[in-house]
């Protein structure tokens, strides 16, 4: 293991140079199997990584589906694919899958990737490089700027990218994302190995891969904005009955829940407990167009949670399996308050040692259900095993194990 070492200032970087159009010009949407299949013959013979982003509709549409697939490799030029028309691009996936993908922010392309047939092999992701290289900002525009000198234009990344056509200046934005990643992994790949941060890397992107698709959220409807401020089953069961309605309604409708019926109304309206349509009507958005003509589906979901039996309520909270909330923790067990107390000192020691933040060196739910239940017998070895069992790193036991391993024996 090297030793730490931290980036150059990048706040003493000269002004950074706009990057306003693609090298090689804007090249044509690919949206017919002819063109795609001759791009992808195209990518099997460059060199080099592949650069890959995804452009999706996140507010506008259901689901995290992709609608604009750029790549980018040497010797094969930057392609623009709409999958719209062409959902499955194994024959891309042919091409490269032996080659390391670069991505940034990975976890969140590669679902919708995958979903379209694009699953790769090797990643380098740029933002996770970035965050172990201690950049102080790890946007995809900040690295580029920090690093490459040059500046993007960041105004369409929250478009609705189901659009169609596209306008020439999203495609524009599009395409610069991937002109760079190359290049950037390139100057993050020199930074990580003279900080003998390279093995961290290399084991950090294998766990994402390793890691696959993300699971289904248990109960998704308790993640609605305001759900904090219901205060009895009763009204839990009539929230999650309104949720499913208007998630039925967005799939199948294709549209952002949120863009169907804002969060903000549901809470409203279970607070309110309308026991009329024509109450339910007089909320605000309730008022609406659009909702009058839904007041049946809406008032139809509160009644039939407000008529649920009692055994059929949601429980007030989520069963965890997990420790409690650290402010209870030293009324419940002083001395796993003074456990965990010690191994966040350690780790903030090593987080500035190192130059890598706190969440990045080891998972902060992993480091407090270690310390609330720490390995019987107390030992390196038993602390290590911990650690490996929760998805730790091998990276993250070596270097985390001793302080931890000092905290669960010191309480």
């Amino acid at each position: 293991m090297g030793d730490p070492a931290t980036p150059a200032p990048d706040d003493e970087a000269p002004t950074a140079v706009p990057l306003l159009a693609p090298r090689d010009g804007l090249p044509p949407v690919i949206d017919t199997s002819t063109r795609l299949v001759e791009y992808a013959e195209a990518l099997g013979s460059g060199s080099g990584p592949v650069a890959v982003d995804a452009e999706r509709a996140s507010g506008y549409r259901y689901g995290q589906r992709a609608y604009l697939v750029q790549l980018r490799r040497n010797g094969s030029g930057t392609g623009l694919i709409d999958p719209v028309p062409l959902p499955d691009l194994s024959v891309v996936q042919a091409s490269i899958v032996d080659e390391e993908w670069v991505l940034h922010a990975a976890n969140q392309d590669l679902p919708c990737l995958a979903e379209i047939g694009l699953v790769p092999k090797r990643i380098f992701d740029t933002e996770l490089a970035a965050r172990l290289a201690g950049l102080p900002r790890v946007g995809l525009a900040a690295v580029v700027e920090s690093l490459l000198g040059y500046s993007l234009v960041k105004g369409h990344s929250a478009a609705d990218w189901s659009t169609r056509p596209l306008p020439e200046e999203w495609l524009v934005y599009a395409a610069l994302d991937v002109e760079v990643l190359v290049d950037l992994r390139d100057a993050l790949a020199a930074i990580l190995e003279e900080q003998g941060k390279s093995e961290w890397a290399r084991q950090e992107f294998d766990a994402i891969l390793a890691a696959g698709p993300p699971a289904p959220k248990q109960d998704p409807w308790r993640r609605t904005s305001g759900v904090h401020g219901l205060r009895t089953r009763r009204q839990l069961g009539v929230l999650r009955s309104l949720w499913q309605a208007r998630d039925d309604l967005a799939r199948r409708r294709d549209i952002a829940p949120g863009r169907v019926l804002p969060d903000s109304a549901m809470v409203s309206a279970v607070q309110a407990d309308p026991r009329t349509e024509a109450a339910l009507l007089e909320l605000p958005v309730f008022r609406g167009r659009a909702n009058r003509k839904l007041v049946g589906t809406w008032y139809g979901a509160i009644a039939r949670g407000r008529e649920l039996p009692e055994s059929d309520l949601p429980p007030q909270s989520r069963p965890g399996d997990g420790p409690p909330p650290v402010n209870r923790w030293a009324d419940r067990d002083p001395a796993a308050a003074t456990r965990l107390q010690q191994a966040r000192a350690g780790l903030a020691t090593l987080s500035q040692q190192w130059n890598v933040p706190v969440e990045n060196l080891l998972s902060p739910d992993l480091v407090r259900r270690l310390m609330w239940s720490p390995p019987e017998p107390r030992t390196a070895e038993t602390v290590a095993e911990t650690l490996r069992a929760g998805g730790a790193r091998e990276w993250q036991v070596e270097l985390t194990g001793p302080l931890l391993t000092e905290a669960v024996a010191a309480a």
